[in-house]
């Protein structure tokens, strides 16, 4: 797990750390202009609770890898057109209480802040905006231990199930051979009966047949009767 001072001395590890600007808010509330992604210099020291003249230190030593997180010095048009549009934006107090740059602005998103947090050595403000990174750290690092520790009891248990199958399977096997047998026994019976139908429905033409002729035989029978008794 990273320590403070890991995090103070390492850009890569500040790098990791970019995505949790929402440790901000739960240290302290941070006041943004207008709107509502920048925030100034005076801003920033007011936040850390530190002077200007710190906050600008720390700016001109690491000004390269804040400009990566959204620092941005405004001068000439540029800073007219922004101050343009925070007077437009600034409808609680009134235009005129809206404080304008006169030469240059510089400006920091909430992801730069977090990067001064990490960089600001003399601040408790920092300090703790720095543990909650790390205690968040360690939680990540404590969930993915007992995530891999489920993953590794999932794979045990189905090792054991590999082994199941491999014993089922010639199980299996002697299954799906009797049943094989049984559809071949079946279809043979099938074609029995189908012939025994055949067969079936032979005898009983003979019958109706045999029928008839015991009918003509009743009659000759009756016929004769009568003419003995004549």
């Amino acid at each position: 797990m990273p320590t403070e001072v890991a995090l103070l001395e390492s850009r890569a590890l500040r790098v990791e750390q970019m995505g949790r600007v929402d440790v901000l808010d739960k240290v302290k509330c941070l006041v943004m202009l207008p709107d509502g992604i920048h925030v100034r210099t005076e801003d920033v020291a007011r936040y850390f609770e530190v002077s200007t003249e710190v906050v600008k230190k720390v700016t001109l030593r690491h000004r390269s890898e804040l400009e990566e997180n959204g620092l941005r010095t405004l001068r000439g048009s540029d800073l007219e057109a922004f101050h343009r549009d925070m007077v437009s934006l600034w409808a609680g107090e009134g235009a005129g209480s809206y404080p304008q740059a006169a030469t240059q602005l510089r400006l920091y998103t909430r992801r730069a802040v977090l990067n001064v947090a990490m960089l600001l050595r003399d601040s408790d403000v920092a300090r703790c905006v720095r543990t909650y990174l790390l205690d968040a750290e360690q939680d990540l690092r404590a969930g993915y231990a007992s995530l891999e520790h489920r993953v590794t009891r999932v794979e045990s248990h189905l090792a054991g199930v590999g082994t199941a199958l491999q014993e089922l399977g010639p199980v299996l096997s002697r299954m799906s051979h009797r049943l094989d047998s049984l559809d071949r026994r079946l279809e043979a019976t099938h074609q029995v009966v189908g012939a025994m139908s055949v067969r079936l429905g032979g005898v009983s033409a003979d019958v109706v047949r045999l029928d008839d002729r015991m009918d003509v035989l009743a009659r000759n029978l009756k016929e004769l009767n009568r003419r003995n008794k004549r």
